[in-house]
Protein backbone atom coordinates (compact mmCIF):
# COMPACT_ATOMS: atom_id res chain seq x y z
CA UNK A 1 0.00 0.00 0.00
CA UNK A 2 1.33 3.38 -1.59
CA UNK A 3 1.46 6.67 0.79
CA UNK A 4 -0.16 9.93 -0.88
CA UNK A 5 2.83 12.11 -2.29
CA UNK A 6 1.95 14.61 0.51
CA UNK A 7 1.72 12.42 3.34
CA UNK A 8 5.27 10.81 1.74
CA UNK A 9 6.65 14.31 2.03
CA UNK A 10 5.25 15.11 5.29
CA UNK A 11 6.43 12.32 6.86
CA UNK A 12 9.89 11.96 5.45
CA UNK A 13 10.45 15.30 6.96
CA UNK A 14 9.70 13.87 10.13
CA UNK A 15 12.76 11.24 9.89
CA UNK A 16 16.11 13.49 10.22
CA UNK A 17 14.41 15.38 13.46
CA UNK A 18 13.31 12.41 14.99
CA UNK A 19 16.46 10.52 14.26
CA UNK A 20 18.41 13.87 15.40
CA UNK A 21 16.53 13.00 18.94
CA UNK A 22 15.38 9.52 19.52
CA UNK A 23 18.67 7.79 18.15
CA UNK A 24 20.77 9.46 20.21
CA UNK A 25 23.27 7.00 21.40
CA UNK A 26 23.10 6.96 25.36
CA UNK A 27 19.54 7.02 25.06
CA UNK A 28 18.74 4.84 22.91
CA UNK A 29 15.81 2.07 23.87
CA UNK A 30 16.60 -1.31 24.01
CA UNK A 31 16.48 -3.02 20.34
CA UNK A 32 16.14 0.36 18.58
CA UNK A 33 18.50 0.24 15.63
CA UNK A 34 16.62 2.94 13.01
CA UNK A 35 13.97 4.90 12.09
CA UNK A 36 12.02 6.10 8.83
CA UNK A 37 8.93 6.89 7.08
CA UNK A 38 6.26 4.19 6.56
CA UNK A 39 2.75 2.50 7.03
CA UNK A 40 0.84 1.78 10.33
CA UNK A 41 -0.52 -1.66 10.68
CA UNK A 42 -3.14 -2.91 12.49
CA UNK A 43 -4.20 -6.62 13.07
CA UNK A 44 -1.34 -7.46 10.39
CA UNK A 45 -2.74 -5.41 7.45
CA UNK A 46 -1.55 -1.73 6.36
CA UNK A 47 -3.81 0.85 7.08
CA UNK A 48 -2.93 3.29 4.63
CA UNK A 49 -1.97 6.22 7.19
CA UNK A 50 1.58 7.44 7.34
CA UNK A 51 3.51 6.45 10.55
CA UNK A 52 7.21 6.93 11.78
CA UNK A 53 8.60 3.19 11.60
CA UNK A 54 11.03 2.48 14.25
CA UNK A 55 13.38 -0.40 13.18
CA UNK A 56 14.29 -3.14 15.88
CA UNK A 57 16.17 -5.97 16.14
CA UNK A 58 13.59 -8.19 17.93
CA UNK A 59 10.27 -7.30 18.85
CA UNK A 60 9.87 -7.34 22.50
CA UNK A 61 5.97 -7.50 24.03
CA UNK A 62 5.17 -4.57 25.97
CA UNK A 63 4.32 -6.45 29.17
CA UNK A 64 7.63 -7.22 28.81
CA UNK A 65 9.12 -3.85 28.89
CA UNK A 66 9.53 -0.96 31.51
CA UNK A 67 7.46 2.32 30.92
CA UNK A 68 10.90 4.01 30.14
CA UNK A 69 11.57 1.42 27.58
CA UNK A 70 8.48 1.47 25.44
CA UNK A 71 8.09 3.26 22.16
CA UNK A 72 6.50 6.27 22.19
CA UNK A 73 3.01 6.02 20.31
CA UNK A 74 3.38 9.81 18.60
CA UNK A 75 7.35 10.93 17.50
CA UNK A 76 7.00 14.65 16.50
CA UNK A 77 3.32 14.60 15.82
CA UNK A 78 3.20 11.68 13.29
CA UNK A 79 2.15 8.13 14.73
CA UNK A 80 4.74 5.18 15.63
CA UNK A 81 5.30 1.52 14.41
CA UNK A 82 7.58 -0.69 14.93
CA UNK A 83 9.31 -3.15 12.36
CA UNK A 84 11.54 -6.24 13.14
CA UNK A 85 14.45 -5.90 11.42
CA UNK A 86 16.68 -8.43 12.47
CA UNK A 87 20.73 -7.08 13.09
CA UNK A 88 21.48 -5.99 9.28
CA UNK A 89 24.94 -6.47 8.34
CA UNK A 90 27.32 -5.67 4.72
CA UNK A 91 26.51 -9.01 2.86
CA UNK A 92 29.62 -10.13 1.47
CA UNK A 93 30.41 -13.90 1.01
CA UNK A 94 27.55 -17.36 1.31
CA UNK A 95 27.13 -19.74 -1.31
CA UNK A 96 26.20 -18.50 -4.62
CA UNK A 97 23.62 -18.66 -7.05
CA UNK A 98 24.73 -20.94 -10.00
CA UNK A 99 26.40 -19.32 -13.11
CA UNK A 100 26.80 -15.67 -11.08
CA UNK A 101 29.81 -16.66 -9.38
CA UNK A 102 32.04 -17.75 -12.70
CA UNK A 103 34.04 -15.63 -14.84
CA UNK A 104 32.21 -13.64 -17.11
CA UNK A 105 32.98 -11.58 -20.07
CA UNK A 106 31.75 -9.29 -21.36
CA UNK A 107 30.80 -8.80 -17.29
CA UNK A 108 27.29 -8.11 -16.42
CA UNK A 109 25.56 -7.02 -13.05
CA UNK A 110 24.59 -9.81 -10.78
CA UNK A 111 28.09 -10.99 -11.02
CA UNK A 112 30.92 -12.19 -8.19
CA UNK A 113 33.23 -8.81 -7.86
CA UNK A 114 35.44 -8.39 -5.03
CA UNK A 115 38.80 -6.57 -4.04
CA UNK A 116 41.47 -8.86 -3.23
CA UNK A 117 41.36 -8.39 0.50
CA UNK A 118 37.72 -8.91 0.40
CA UNK A 119 35.48 -12.45 -0.01
CA UNK A 120 32.91 -11.75 -2.76
CA UNK A 121 30.25 -9.55 -3.45
CA UNK A 122 28.09 -8.54 -6.42
CA UNK A 123 28.54 -6.11 -9.40
CA UNK A 124 25.66 -3.35 -9.43
CA UNK A 125 26.07 -2.64 -13.00
CA UNK A 126 28.24 -1.29 -15.49
CA UNK A 127 28.02 2.89 -15.97
CA UNK A 128 30.08 5.14 -18.04
CA UNK A 129 31.10 9.17 -17.23
CA UNK A 130 30.09 10.43 -20.70
CA UNK A 131 31.27 14.04 -19.54
CA UNK A 132 34.49 13.29 -20.24
CA UNK A 133 36.79 12.60 -23.27
CA UNK A 134 37.31 10.32 -24.19
CA UNK A 135 34.73 7.95 -22.12
CA UNK A 136 35.48 6.53 -19.11
CA UNK A 137 34.12 3.06 -18.48
CA UNK A 138 33.54 1.78 -14.69
CA UNK A 139 31.58 -0.99 -12.66
CA UNK A 140 29.56 0.42 -9.84
CA UNK A 141 29.45 -1.83 -6.60
CA UNK A 142 29.80 -0.84 -2.53
CA UNK A 143 33.14 0.58 -0.98
CA UNK A 144 33.22 -2.40 1.12
CA UNK A 145 33.43 -4.88 -1.91
CA UNK A 146 35.49 -2.92 -4.37
CA UNK A 147 37.69 -0.83 -1.50
CA UNK A 148 37.61 -3.31 1.69
CA UNK A 149 35.73 -0.72 3.65
CA UNK A 150 38.10 2.47 3.08
CA UNK A 151 41.42 0.17 3.36
CA UNK A 152 42.10 -0.12 -0.21
CA UNK A 153 44.13 2.20 -2.22
CA UNK A 154 42.94 4.16 -5.67
CA UNK A 155 44.16 1.58 -8.33
CA UNK A 156 44.32 -1.47 -6.97
CA UNK A 157 42.88 -4.59 -8.72
CA UNK A 158 39.37 -5.90 -8.46
CA UNK A 159 38.81 -9.01 -9.45
CA UNK A 160 35.43 -10.98 -11.73
CA UNK A 161 34.50 -13.38 -9.81
CA UNK A 162 35.86 -12.41 -6.34
CA UNK A 163 38.76 -14.11 -4.51
CA UNK A 164 36.28 -16.43 -2.44
CA UNK A 165 34.79 -18.11 -5.99
CA UNK A 166 38.17 -18.41 -7.86
CA UNK A 167 39.35 -15.10 -9.24
CA UNK A 168 43.21 -14.52 -9.52
CA UNK A 169 45.16 -11.89 -10.19
CA UNK A 170 46.59 -11.07 -12.68
CA UNK A 171 43.97 -13.67 -14.61
CA UNK A 172 40.75 -12.43 -13.57
CA UNK A 173 41.39 -8.48 -12.95
CA UNK A 174 38.48 -7.21 -14.66
CA UNK A 175 39.07 -3.15 -13.41
CA UNK A 176 41.12 -1.09 -10.73
CA UNK A 177 39.51 0.82 -8.48
CA UNK A 178 39.04 4.36 -9.12
CA UNK A 179 36.96 6.32 -6.62
CA UNK A 180 35.22 5.80 -3.41
CA UNK A 181 32.81 7.40 -0.83
CA UNK A 182 34.28 7.06 2.67
CA UNK A 183 32.03 5.20 5.15
CA UNK A 184 32.27 6.68 8.58
CA UNK A 185 32.32 4.15 11.39
CA UNK A 186 32.62 3.40 14.97
CA UNK A 187 34.99 3.20 16.42
CA UNK A 188 36.48 5.54 15.93
CA UNK A 189 34.04 7.83 15.08
CA UNK A 190 31.00 8.19 17.19
CA UNK A 191 27.77 7.09 15.20
CA UNK A 192 25.90 9.91 16.75
CA UNK A 193 28.32 12.20 14.69
CA UNK A 194 27.89 9.84 11.71
CA UNK A 195 26.73 11.26 7.98
CA UNK A 196 26.75 8.38 5.84
CA UNK A 197 24.51 8.12 2.87
CA UNK A 198 26.18 5.25 0.57
CA UNK A 199 28.41 2.23 0.99
CA UNK A 200 29.42 2.76 -2.96
CA UNK A 201 32.59 2.58 -4.98
CA UNK A 202 33.60 2.67 -8.68
CA UNK A 203 36.50 0.75 -10.62
CA UNK A 204 37.30 1.44 -13.93
CA UNK A 205 36.99 -1.52 -16.29
CA UNK A 206 38.13 -1.57 -20.71
CA UNK A 207 34.61 -1.33 -22.41
CA UNK A 208 35.34 -3.90 -24.22
CA UNK A 209 35.05 -6.32 -20.99
CA UNK A 210 31.52 -4.81 -20.10
CA UNK A 211 28.13 -4.86 -20.79
CA UNK A 212 25.67 -2.08 -19.03
CA UNK A 213 22.80 -4.80 -18.42
CA UNK A 214 22.08 -6.90 -15.44
CA UNK A 215 22.09 -10.54 -15.21
CA UNK A 216 18.20 -11.81 -15.36
CA UNK A 217 17.05 -8.30 -15.53
CA UNK A 218 18.04 -6.53 -18.61
CA UNK A 219 18.88 -2.47 -19.56
CA UNK A 220 18.13 -0.08 -17.13
CA UNK A 221 15.84 2.50 -18.41
CA UNK A 222 16.56 5.33 -15.86
CA UNK A 223 16.12 5.83 -12.39
CA UNK A 224 13.70 7.05 -9.55
CA UNK A 225 15.18 10.28 -7.33
CA UNK A 226 14.35 10.04 -3.29
CA UNK A 227 11.16 11.70 -3.14
CA UNK A 228 9.99 9.15 -6.08
CA UNK A 229 10.53 5.76 -4.09
CA UNK A 230 7.21 5.22 -2.29
CA UNK A 231 6.38 2.59 0.77
CA UNK A 232 4.97 -0.42 -0.72
CA UNK A 233 6.62 -0.23 -4.30
CA UNK A 234 7.27 -3.62 -5.66
CA UNK A 235 11.27 -4.21 -6.42
CA UNK A 236 13.75 -6.87 -7.83
CA UNK A 237 17.63 -7.36 -7.97
CA UNK A 238 19.51 -9.92 -9.13
CA UNK A 239 22.71 -10.72 -7.06
CA UNK A 240 25.51 -13.17 -6.79
CA UNK A 241 24.19 -15.21 -4.26
CA UNK A 242 20.45 -15.18 -3.98
CA UNK A 243 19.92 -14.66 -7.95
CA UNK A 244 16.86 -13.35 -9.28
CA UNK A 245 14.74 -12.29 -5.92
CA UNK A 246 11.69 -9.08 -5.58
CA UNK A 247 10.66 -7.52 -2.75
CA UNK A 248 8.81 -4.78 -1.75
CA UNK A 249 9.67 -1.20 -0.19
CA UNK A 250 8.66 -1.32 3.81
CA UNK A 251 10.18 2.22 5.26
CA UNK A 252 12.17 5.09 2.76
CA UNK A 253 14.04 8.00 4.50
CA UNK A 254 15.25 5.51 7.04
CA UNK A 255 17.88 6.64 9.59
CA UNK A 256 19.34 2.71 10.78
CA UNK A 257 22.70 1.26 12.10
CA UNK A 258 24.35 -1.54 10.21
CA UNK A 259 26.72 -3.89 11.59
CA UNK A 260 30.58 -3.86 9.43
CA UNK A 261 32.34 -6.51 10.87
CA UNK A 262 34.03 -7.23 14.31
CA UNK A 263 31.87 -4.86 16.58
CA UNK A 264 32.16 -1.99 14.60
CA UNK A 265 28.80 0.21 13.22
CA UNK A 266 27.86 2.51 11.07
CA UNK A 267 24.84 4.77 10.88
CA UNK A 268 23.37 5.55 7.98
CA UNK A 269 20.27 8.35 7.03
CA UNK A 270 17.79 8.50 4.07
CA UNK A 271 18.36 4.86 3.33
CA UNK A 272 15.74 2.33 1.55
CA UNK A 273 14.32 -0.69 4.02
CA UNK A 274 12.90 -3.72 2.12
CA UNK A 275 11.38 -6.84 2.79
CA UNK A 276 13.97 -9.38 2.41
CA UNK A 277 15.33 -10.27 -0.74
CA UNK A 278 19.31 -11.01 0.12
CA UNK A 279 21.62 -13.14 1.86
CA UNK A 280 25.76 -12.66 2.42
CA UNK A 281 27.52 -12.03 -1.00
CA UNK A 282 24.57 -10.06 -2.65
CA UNK A 283 26.14 -6.47 -1.27
CA UNK A 284 26.49 -4.24 -4.52
CA UNK A 285 23.18 -5.49 -6.36
CA UNK A 286 20.99 -2.96 -8.14
CA UNK A 287 17.59 -2.83 -7.05
CA UNK A 288 14.97 -2.04 -9.73
CA UNK A 289 11.23 -1.78 -10.62
CA UNK A 290 9.60 -4.07 -12.84
CA UNK A 291 9.61 -1.26 -15.46
CA UNK A 292 13.96 -1.55 -14.87
CA UNK A 293 13.82 1.85 -12.92
CA UNK A 294 17.06 2.13 -10.24
CA UNK A 295 15.96 2.76 -7.13
CA UNK A 296 18.80 1.71 -4.81
CA UNK A 297 22.09 0.12 -4.25
CA UNK A 298 21.97 -2.62 -2.01
CA UNK A 299 24.49 -2.97 1.00
CA UNK A 300 23.63 -4.41 3.72
CA UNK A 301 20.85 -7.14 5.53
CA UNK A 302 19.34 -9.54 8.09
CA UNK A 303 16.66 -12.85 7.74
CA UNK A 304 14.32 -9.97 7.78
CA UNK A 305 14.88 -6.95 5.92
CA UNK A 306 16.86 -5.49 3.25
CA UNK A 307 18.93 -1.95 2.85
CA UNK A 308 20.08 0.23 0.19
CA UNK A 309 21.23 3.54 -0.39
CA UNK A 310 19.56 5.73 -2.49
CA UNK A 311 20.44 5.64 -6.30
CA UNK A 312 20.31 9.48 -6.02
CA UNK A 313 22.53 9.26 -3.56
CA UNK A 314 24.81 6.90 -5.01
CA UNK A 315 24.69 9.25 -8.40
CA UNK A 316 25.10 12.04 -7.26
CA UNK A 317 28.52 11.51 -4.33
CA UNK A 318 30.14 9.19 -7.43
CA UNK A 319 29.26 11.70 -10.50
CA UNK A 320 27.56 8.93 -12.62
CA UNK A 321 24.10 8.31 -14.23
CA UNK A 322 23.74 4.68 -13.99
CA UNK A 323 20.98 5.32 -16.48
CA UNK A 324 19.50 8.48 -18.85
CA UNK A 325 15.84 10.30 -17.59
Amino acid sequence: MFLSREALQRTRGTCAPAAEEFLQKERLLPNVLGLGAGVKWKGGEPTGEEALVILVSKKVPQEHLTTGERIPPMLFGVQTDVLQIGFPEIQRVAVAYPGLRERIRPAVGGVSIGHPQVTAGTLGVPVSDRSCVPHRFYVLSNNHILAASNQARTGDPILQPAPVDGGRIPRDTLAHLSRFVPVEIEPPIDRDNHRNLVDAALAEADPLDLSPEIAQIGFLTGFLNAHEVNVGMEVRKTGRTTGYTTGRVTVVGATVDVGYGGGTIARFTDQIVTTPMSEGGDSGSVIVTFDNLAVGLLFAGSPFASIANQMEHVQRLLGIEVAPR
